[in-house]
């Protein structure tokens, strides 16, 4: 169960600024370029990494989030004087550490359970449920996201399977037309 709900904690996670205040290229614009998210977009997964890093402070039980907010955790970490030096001790007042998946049945079972703790403790200390754009259902978080990979579009060409089907398809139909042709 949730405790109440803890103002001054809330205020001072959002008020924190992630990263140098005179970058050039701020921590939502990072996180925006690296996943090709808008920057609208970007900022909002921020809004939410924060609700998170609040949910673990106060939840009561771990807490697991979603693929987008564990972009923008894993971009924090890389901040990693803020992150351990500012973030951990002087806004949270202790440590959060990442402890992702040592892999299998059991630790897949005890993410999901988690992951659906972590919603319903969204919901109870906001008053609403989580974005769905940004806090999916469990079973696209765990069967779906993780099957997602880093491509390098300068170098790739990436394809939908239907466009794939449809492109493949196309060649075969068009060689069995040219081989009857011949």
């Amino acid at each position: 169960m949730s405790s109440p709900f803890d103002e001054t904690l809330w205020q001072r996670i959002a008020d924190h600024h992630i990263g140098p205040a005179d970058a050039s290229l701020s921590f939502a614009a990072r996180l925006a370029r690296e996943n090709r998210w808008s920057p609208a977009h970007a900022e909002r997964v921020t809004g939410e990494y924060r609700r998170f890093c609040y949910l673990a402070m106060t939840a009561g039980h771990e807490v697991t989030p979603s693929d987008a907010v564990d972009q923008a955790w894993h971009l924090h970490l890389t901040y990693s004087r803020d992150y351990w030096q500012v973030f951990c001790p002087e806004v949270l007042g202790r440590d959060l550490h990442h402890g992702p998946t040592q892999g299998g049945q059991v630790e897949r079972d005890r993410y999901y359970r988690q992951y659906a703790a972590t919603l319903a403790a969204y919901e109870t200390a906001f008053g609403h449920a989580p974005p769905a754009d940004i806090w999916p259902g469990a079973h696209r978080r765990f069967a779906v996201d993780p099957r997602g990979v880093r491509v390098n579009l300068w170098r790739d060409i990436v394809l939908t399977r239907r466009v794939a089907l449809a492109l493949g398809l196309t060649l075969v139909t068009m060689g069995w037309l040219a081989g009857r042709m011949m």
